[in-house]
Order: C-alpha cells, then sequence, then structure tokens
C-alpha cells in the first residue's frame, strides 16, 4: 500500500528536510510506502493561492494532518507542536499516527 505525500516547502527554510527524514522513518514504521512529491513555494501569491501555510507543510492523500484551526497562508517557516516543545518538523510518532490515520480514510 502507498501513501500519497507532498511536502510544500521554500527555500528559505531549512525544516523540510528534516520533515520528509522523519516522514521516511514514520512510513518504514507503519509499513507503508510513500509516493512523495516535493513542491517549491516560491512567492506570497503562490502560498496564498496553494494555501500554505508554511514550510513545511505535509499533506497526506491531499490533507494536511497539522493543519492549524486559523490557516493563514504565508511564506514563512512554520513551526509544530511537538512533546518536547515547538519544532520545524513532527516528530516521527507524529507521523505514524498521521500515517495511520490517512490509510484508515478513503482518500489516504
Amino acid at each position: 500500500m502507498s501513501t500519497q505525500v507532498t511536502i510544500q516547502y521554500f527555500d528559505g527554510c531549512p525544516s523540510w528536510t528534516l520533515a520528509l527524514e522523519n516522514l521516511e522513518a514514520a512510513a518504514r514504521e507503519v509499513g507503508v510506502q510513500l509516493e512523495v512529491t516535493e513542491q517549491l513555494v516560491e512567492t506570497s501569491e503562490d502560498a496564498e493561492r496553494l494555501g500554505f501555510v508554511g514550510s513545511p507543510t505535509i499533506l497526506l492523500g491531499g490533507t494536511d494532518p497539522f493543519a492549524p484551526s486559523e490557516p493563514r497562508p504565508a511564506l514563512a517557516c512554520r513551526l509544530f507542536d511537538t512533546p518536547r516543545g515547538p519544532s520545524g518538523s513532527p516528530t516521527v510518532a507524529q507521523l505514524v499516527t498521521a500515517l495511520r490515520s490517512a490509510q484508515s480514510t478513503p482518500s489516504g
């Protein structure tokens, strides 16, 4: 079984590579294959059009499992709430949970 993943990022934020590493580790733990698309967001207009709320944005089957309650599109680095405090990437455990949830939905 494979899961469609899009990682949206912009060049000014290095956290997207950590997010990709954590996502790959989570996929190994869950036992799923990922079909990853890396999507570079270059302008504020692109961010607005895509609903990009910061780098990295991880879309599983087109859905952001870490979507903020009040999304504000921005060409900015994104912080995620983790058990260790704010981080530039979700933890492997958080991504495991997100992948399992995506698998249990028809679009995942």
